[in-house]
């Protein structure tokens, strides 16, 4: 006769192989989550919005300072994180500016194109369109105008230098192009240099945008916005500063 510890362990072995799975079954105690690193992100939509809160972080520096006077540390800290997080995303301040041109410049870049192609034999409606379409942008990323003016137009801007590398002077040999046509065709004012005229569509939007913070408390200036902007540069393009005419030509 079995002793009663042995029926119990009989018991036991039954029980486990005849009723694995079921609800009255002891539930395996929760694995552990292994530790996380500091300042290393969790990934999904939260990760997906630091790295998007980096990018701006550094886009409103490097407006604001430059390029080369800004670190991937002074970011953390613009940012409100470690540096450790930015550099989860960005190893280096070279590769930060590549997915900056990808990003935020090719998009922009991609909007003002096609204008040309779209108005082939009216060179005032293109001029105009892309004319509103520089300050549209600017208004809407205000980084862009003090960041193309200090790293673009400016002798030494280290993103001109990288921009030109990875694509070339492609839209401006395109944009001179259609421009030199209209002159030869008589839609467009023989005097202009074509090489000239897009850099001074950018002087009249992108520098009163880029340095509107100068005259906030300016008592003339300080009430312009980007739509008396716009407007000064279009007429300055499509009239000159000589008197107004109306739709006959007749001046005023």
């Amino acid at each position: 006769m079995r002793s009663k510890a042995a029926v119990l362990r009989a018991s036991y072995r039954m029980n486990d192989s005849d009723t694995a799975g079921c609800v009255s079954a002891a539930p395996e105690a929760p694995e552990t989550p292994a530790a996380r690193r500091p300042g290393r992100p969790t990934g999904g939509a939260g990760g997906a919005e630091q790295r998007t809160r980096l990018i701006e972080a550094a886009l409103a520096l490097f407006a604001r300072q430059g390029i080369l006077d800004t670190s991937l540390a002074a970011i953390a800290r613009e940012a409100g994180v470690t540096p450790a997080m930015v550099h989860y995303y960005f190893k280096t301040r070279d590769q930060l500016i590549d997915v900056l041109i990808d990003e935020r410049f090719v998009p922009v870049r991609a909007a003002m194109g096609g204008i040309f192609e779209d108005h082939p034999d009216d060179p005032v409606a293109a001029l105009t369109l892309l004319t509103e379409r520089f300050v549209e942008v600017g208004e809407r990323y205000p980084w862009f105008a003090p960041l193309w003016v200090r790293e673009v137009i400016s002798e030494g801007g280290l993103l001109r230098q990288r921009m030109h590398e990875r694509y070339g002077q492609s839209n401006q040999v395109t944009a001179h192009a259609a421009i030199a046509r209209w002159q030869r065709e008589g839609r467009l004012n023989a005097a202009l240099e074509p090489t000239l005229l897009f850099h001074s569509l950018l002087g009249l939007t992108l520098l009163p945008l880029a340095t509107s913070r100068v005259w906030r408390n300016d008592p003339v200036r300080r009430e312009l916005g980007a739509r008396e902007i716009a407007r000064h540069a279009v007429a300055l393009i499509t009239q000159g500063v000589g008197p107004a005419r109306d739709a006959g030509g007749a001046q005023d």
